[in-house]
């Protein structure tokens, strides 16, 4: 769905004043490291589907003082263009992703001033801009003073979106479509209209959607996620296992809502009954094996015939009972992963009997 992404009906616009050669649209990608190359090639796709004949030169940028591993770092340094080099760029369009938050408050994240100083940048040297999730939060904060609230729950999977004005960038959309969602934190519609700006649509269950203002040049403000390939929400939702597994969060993440289909959710629910009240709940692994680790492989979400073998070969389940502590695990064991043990790491291994079905579910066309 490419409502409010730029689309090909506001490229006349954006190239009034590029008589020859390519609109030159700039992408400040601040993903944290898993999702960086996804992103960059997500809205790299949608640009070029939007441009059609008339494809754009797409500059990649990122923030600096974004927490980053040394594999993600080189990756920007040697593939992303300098933020320096932004101000002088000569770009058409701008488009700022968001990152995960660190801080409860925005200003108090280390990258806030060079975010804040793009946003100043943006109004009067680019005909529009998009500032994507946190990015919009962050947008709206330094120009209105507009905090975002925090969710109970975090909010993620595909939501019905209503349109709610006729402006061109949605003019030519239908009356409604869907969109992904994940954040943890929300803006009020009352206070974005109060300070002038326009929602052009929503959702019931999530809020504002697309909205815009226009300054010097126009602002255009996502809270969803249209760029999302149909195996984002599942990446995502694996890594929130993969942090609960790893006693980083409290309480189970909830499935995307209305994203699986009926006989992976059920798979799902399956592998969480097995994971939280065997593993973790009734063995106790946790707290007898402080050291022990889980990691969620790409496909073993989906195969929990994977989950008891893995608890057979290992022994697990006597160990859980008996033993005292991890050594002994890597010391008797007599598993093919007796290695991982070793080091204190309990390893759900893929099998290939279950990778076409993760497969199915990551090329599911469930958005539409």
């Amino acid at each position: 769905m490419m409502a409010g992404l730029l689309p090909t009906r506001l490229w006349p616009e954006l190239s009034r004043r590029r008589h020859d050669g390519p609109i030159v649209i700039g992408l400040v990608n601040n993903m944290p490291d898993a999702a960086l190359k996804s992103t960059e090639r997500q809205f790299r796709e949608l640009l070029a589907d939007a441009g059609g004949r008339r494809p754009p030169r797409v500059r990649v940028f990122s923030l600096p003082g974004l927490a980053r591993s040394a594999t993600g770092q080189q990756y920007v340094d040697e593939n992303y263009d300098d933020i320096s080099e932004l101000w002088d760029a000569e770009l058409d369009g701008l488009i700022v992703t968001g990152t995960e938050p660190k801080a409860a408050d925005l200003v108090n994240e280390p990258y806030w001033s060079a975010l804040t100083e793009i946003v100043d940048w943006a109004a009067g040297n680019v005909t529009a801009s998009l500032w994507s999730c946190l990015g919009a939060h962050a947008a709206v904060r330094h120009l209105d003073g507009i905090k975002r609230r925090p969710r109970k729950a975090k909010l993620s999977g595909v939501y019905e979106c209503i349109k709610t004005a006729d402006h061109p960038l949605v003019g030519a959309d239908p009356a409604c479509w869907r969109t992904p969602r994940s954040r943890h934190n929300e803006l009020a519609e009352t206070e974005l209209v109060a300070h002038g700006y326009q929602i052009l649509s929503r959702a019931d269950e999530a809020g504002p959607d697309i909205f815009i203002k226009r300054a010097k040049s126009l602002f255009v403000f996502l809270q969803g996620h249209p760029e999302y390939d149909s195996g984002a929400l599942m990446r995502e939702y694996r890594c929130d296992i993969g942090r609960y597994l790893a006693g980083e969060r409290d309480n189970y993440p909830d499935m995307p809502c209305g994203y699986f289909d009926a006989p992976t959710t059920e798979l799902m629910l399956e592998f969480r009954e097995r994971v939280v009240n065997l593993l973790l709940h009734e063995y106790r692994i946790r707290n007898r094996f402080e050291r022990v680790l889980v990691s969620v492989p790409p496909s073993v979400v989906l195969g929990t015939d994977v989950f008891d073998r893995f608890l057979e070969r290992c022994r697990l389940r006597d160990f859980a009972i008996n033993s005292t502590d991890d050594a002994t695990i890597g010391l008797t064991t007599t598993s093919t992963l007796a290695p991982s043990l070793l080091n204190s790491i309990a390893t759900l291994r893929p099998t290939p009997s279950v990778e076409p079905v993760m497969r199915t579910v990551l090329d599911m066309g469930i958005l539409r």
